[in-house]
Order: structure tokens, then C-alpha cells, then sequence
């Protein structure tokens, strides 16, 4: 029996929210984004953490989140160059050790999840290609391969990779004691302005060329805690 074309609808929906949901084994709640370096440097404080978000997520619409469309529309293209070279770009632009062993850490979780979890062909193939040292196999990019196999709309696929990197932020700042919960719900509904400019400023890039990411103070915090005695997070 045919299933109504609304239902159908929903399959690219339902996997999108099982990739980004917190369960997946993609090891994203190691990483606080650079949250945790701010505190330790007393750079921001509770009260500052929004000016942080905002600053991260403007950054990320023009890097990883440019990435991910970047690597959608390659695999809708089946232009599998375009996405290596995306891949390769993207690795470049991130300055800093932890960020980039982070970003390739947790990308190839994901891709070796993704046979289990999605079947999913576009994930196979980007991980031979990574297996193979063409491609690094950073996370936004897996991510925006293997939504693009599922069907997943490349508007929806970065609006929910964004919402997830903003969430990422605000629990961190809940695990390392500075804001509760309600507050970080609170934020997470404050920064949602600026999801929506990154989703916007990340589906207008074009090339990987284009990719870029300017935030010296977060560089600069993520240099000092890659030395840091004792931390939480990786990154």
C-alpha cells in the first residue's frame, strides 16, 4: 500500500533530526566551540556569553556552514571534485590544531556511523575518499553530504546544522557551571536572529574559495587552551 505523499515527506525530515539530535554518536558534546577557553581566560563572563554566540555563529555562516551548502549542492551535482575541494579548503581556514583535529574527529565519526544508521551511499563514498587521504573528512561536510543523499532540503540541512552548533555552546556553558538551563533556552531563542543571517550568509557562497573565518580573539583563546592543565572539552 502506497503511503500518502505527505508522509513520504517526512523521511528527509526524520533523518535530519536523528544526525543533529544530542544521542548521535558523533562526539559533538565534547567539543564547547570555544566556549570553554573564553571562561578560563576570563574574557567573557555569563553575562557576555551572548556577544560570544553571536560572534561564533557569524563566523561559522561563512566556514563550516558555508561548507555544508557547499557540499550539498556537490553531491546533488554529483560533482564529487567540487566537494574535495570544499573538504580541503575548509581544513586550511581553521588556524588552530584542536579545532581542525576536532572537526575531522567528529566528521569521521559520523561517517562511520552513517552506514548503520542511514545506508547511506553518499557517506560511503566520501569515506573512501577520506580512507584514501583525498579528503579530510571535516564534520560540516560530512554532515552536508549525507543530508543531501537523504533529501534533506540544503535550506533546512544548514538552518538545523547551525541550531545544533549554537546548542553545542549554550550546554557547554551549562556543564561548566556559568548558566543554567533556562538561561541557555533563553539564549538559544535570543541568538535565533543570527542563525538565521549565517543560514543566509552561508547559502550565498558560491566557491570554496570563498570560505572564511575571522575571529581573532577565538584563535587566540583556542591557542591558550590547546595548553591548558585541565580542561573539559577538547575544544
Amino acid at each position: 500500500m502506497r503511503r500518502p505523499a505527505s508522509t513520504e515527506a517526512l523521511e528527509p525530515l526524520l533523518a535530519q533530526l536523528q544526525l543533529t539530535d544530542s544521542g548521535f554518536p558523533s562526539g559533538l558534546y565534547t567539543l564547547s566551540h570555544g566556549v570553554e577557553g573564553h571562561f578560563q581566560l576570563r574574557a567573557v563572563g555569563a553575562d557576555d556569553l551572548y556577544d560570544l554566540v553571536r560572534d561564533l555563529v557569524r563566523a561559522a555562516g561563512t566556514a563550516d556552514a558555508a561548507a555544508l551548502v557547499l557540499a550539498h549542492r556537490a553531491v546533488t551535482a554529483d560533482d564529487w571534485d567540487a566537494l574535495v575541494e570544499t573538504d580541503r579548503r575548509l581544513y586550511a581556514i581553521k588556524l588552530n590544531r584542536e579545532q581542525r583535529t576536532a572537526s575531522v574527529r567528529t566528521g569521521r565519526q559520523v561517517l562511520d556511523t552513517a552506514a548503520p544508521a542511514f545506508d547511506s551511499a553518499t557517506a560511503a563514498r566520501l569515506a573512501r575518499l577520506v580512507v584514501e587521504g583525498t579528503a579530510p573528512g571535516n564534520h560540516a561536510v560530512v554532515v552536508g553530504t549525507v543530508l543531501a543523499g537523504l533529501g534533506v532540503p540544503v535550506r533546512d540541512a544548514v538552518a538545523g546544522d547551525l541550531y545544533a552548533f549554537a546548542a553545542g555552546c549554550t550546554a557547554a556553558a551549562v556543564r561548566l557551571g556559568r548558566i543554567d538551563f533556562r538561561r541557555a533556552q533563553a539564549l538559544l531563542r535570543e541568538v535565533r536572529p543570527e542563525l538565521v543571517a549565517a543560514a543566509d550568509a552561508a547559502l550565498a557562497v558560491r566557491d570554496p574559495r570563498d570560505l572564511h573565518a575571522s575571529v581573532p580573539a577565538a584563535d587566540a583563546a583556542a591557542a591558550e587552551h590547546e595548553r591548558a592543565e585541565a580542561r573539559l572539552f577538547v575544544t
